[in-house]
């Protein structure tokens, strides 16, 4: 998933709940700063950040790791 997908993501499970950027951070203990780069694409999120999202927003990380041969 792209940091601009994650971003969209964010923003619509955020507005779906009636959600601020401000109520986000405060609900995530995430700052505001990173809520608002994070919708808009300009940063990549942490596992660790994106699971608190998760846990608020309604959503689960999944890590997939690639096969070899």
């Amino acid at each position: 998933m792209s940091t601009q997908e994650i971003g969209a993501l964010v923003r619509e499970r955020r507005n779906l709940f009636r959600l601020t950027q401000l109520d986000l951070a405060e609900m995530t203990g995430v700052s505001h700063n990173t809520i608002r780069k994070i919708e808009r694409g300009q940063t990549n999120p942490t596992v660790e950040v994106l699971s608190k999202l998760g846990e608020v927003l309604g959503f689960q990380i999944e890590l997939t790791i690639p096969h070899t041969i």
